[in-house]
């Protein structure tokens, strides 16, 4: 498995594709770049074409939510990071999203807001308090805050470590962009879920309650909260 797993690193460099929010700040540290807003707005039409397809056919989402040309559009992708696992022939495969927030800010301005449990009475004051609680914990070690979201891997490489690699992508990118305490929700009844937690993930909890798994009504998927800085143990920093 290691060695199947050094493999795979070595071909990220040629495979991963790291797209920047339009206004964003490129770190120093990145020399390779390419400034072509035709090719993003490409790019980002493309991973959204490709993860509305994994959803719908996941069920996670219904034709309703896509646009009249099969994009999976949200708010957030002009705002993040997009890390992006590309196929032999250049064509986008697995993706996923990283939006860093200052840690000043509050759930009213996060997309966990809209999940399901915000939206169950029983559970709507208990998600509020442990967002909040987390946010302020990234405030203590002046962190920033982050939601990682968008997750999807295409059917022909769930069985390979894109999805692995995804997720260490994106520890790396936190820790290039300073480092961050994040919030992101894993599908239960895949790799996903098990792929974060022995990265370091942990369950969300405020006062010795964990938020639990949740049901998407359109589906008969399950979902539950992580969280982490991206890649190491929750209760740990990365800077």
């Amino acid at each position: 498995m290691l060695s199947l797993l050094e493999r795979s690193i070595g071909t990220v460099a040629r495979q991963l594709v790291l797209v920047a929010p339009p206004h964003g700040t490129i770190p120093s540290v990145f020399k390779k770049l390419t400034v072509d807003s035709a090719r993003h707005r490409g790019l980002i039409d493309e991973m959204q074409a490709v993860r509305g397809e994994i959803y719908l056919n996941g069920g996670y989402l219904t034709p309703s939510h896509l646009s009249a040309s099969g994009l999976h559009q949200i708010p957030e992708d002009d705002r993040s990071w997009h890390l992006l696992m590309t196929n032999a022939r250049g064509h986008v495969s697995s993706c996923a999203w990283y939006l860093e927030h200052a840690n000043t800010t509050s759930i009213q301005h996060l997309r966990v807001q809209h999940c399901p449990l915000a939206q169950r009475a029983e559970w709507r004051d208990t998600l509020y308090a442990a967002v909040e609680s987390e946010i302020a914990r990234a405030r203590g070690n002046s962190l920033r805050y982050a939601e990682v979201g968008g997750w999807a891997v295409s059917k022909e490489r769930r069985c390979s470590l894109e999805g692995l690699l995804l997720a260490l992508a994106a520890y790396g990118l936190c820790r290039v962009l300073g480092g961050a305490l994040g919030i992101t929700t894993a599908n239960a009844t895949n790799a996903s879920s098990s792929i974060l937690r022995r990265l370091g993930g942990t369950r969300l909890e405020v006062d010795g309650t964990t938020l639990p798994a949740y049901s998407i009504r359109r589906t008969t998927r399950r979902s539950n909260f992580s969280n982490s800085t991206p890649g190491i143990p929750a209760r740990n920093t990365t800077t």
